[in-house]
């Protein structure tokens, strides 16, 4: 789990993730929070935190970095890898239900929860998705790493090292390159997770708010490249 900042809904869903989880790895990558932020984080268990900041002088967002050392984790611990932003709010059984349908599922490379609002309502970033009462859907678009299970056999395939030091975010790289190396990627609209989206960056919100301000921030300013 990244976390930047916004330690309230953080803590939410670090603690969601420490009731639900069991034999799994915990960690919790600190990208450049504030000062406040990292010694909550410091004070609390049932992670490892590292904290980003004590290993690289870039600024935030570092989730490049994020994604090569959980690869190396997972590969060296011969498991699957599932990616929780700090926004999003897992349910009792959402880590085994995202695992056991990858165990399933060999051809899986990748598998999503649906994001709802606090309503129940799809949001971002699956807003596109029409359950048909399937319990798995095959998508062709990006799954976003709101809440996704990278499997095993896909990160043997994928080398994170190859990640642009140009981009801040890779979900639609891994995506793609999940398909290009023969996996199909999965939604399950009956594995829904909560999401705030932005939480954790909220001039982001400016895409829906003001788009034109928020474009301007993306181009000049080389934010939020994708």
């Amino acid at each position: 789990m990244p976390v930047k900042d916004s330690i309230e809904t953080a803590q939410k869903a670090i603690s969601l993730i420490c009731e639900s989880k069991s034999e799994y790895e915990f960690l919790v990558f600190n990208d450049c929070s504030a000062t406040e932020t990292r010694n909550i984080l410091e004070s609390k268990t049932g992670f490892e935190l590292i904290n980003i900041e004590d290993i690289l002088e870039t600024p935030s967002p570092n989730y490049r970095f994020t994604l090569r050392e959980s690869r190396k984790r997972a590969i060296e611990s011969n498991a699957d890898l599932l990616i929780v932003e700090s926004d999003v709010f897992v349910q009792s059984g959402t880590i085994s239900k995202l695992h056991e349908f990858a165990n399933s599922h060999p051809e899986c490379g990748m598998v999503a929860a649906i994001t709802v609002d606090e309503a129940g309502n799809i949001n971002f970033p699956y807003k596109h998705i029409e359950p048909n009462g399937d319990d798995s859907i095959v998508t062709h678009h990006r799954l976003s790493f709101c809440c996704t299970l990278l499997t095993f056999p896909l990160l043997q395939k994928l080398d994170f090292d190859q990640l642009s030091d140009k981009k801040d975010w890779f979900d639609v790289q891994i995506s793609r390159d999940s398909r290009e190396a023969g996996f199909l990627n999965y939604v399950l609209p009956s594995v829904e997770v909560i999401h705030l989206p932005h939480s954790s960056r909220p001039w982001k919100k400016l895409k829906y708010s003001n788009p034109v301000k928020y474009y301007l921030k993306k181009w000049f300013m080389k934010r939020d490249r994708i």
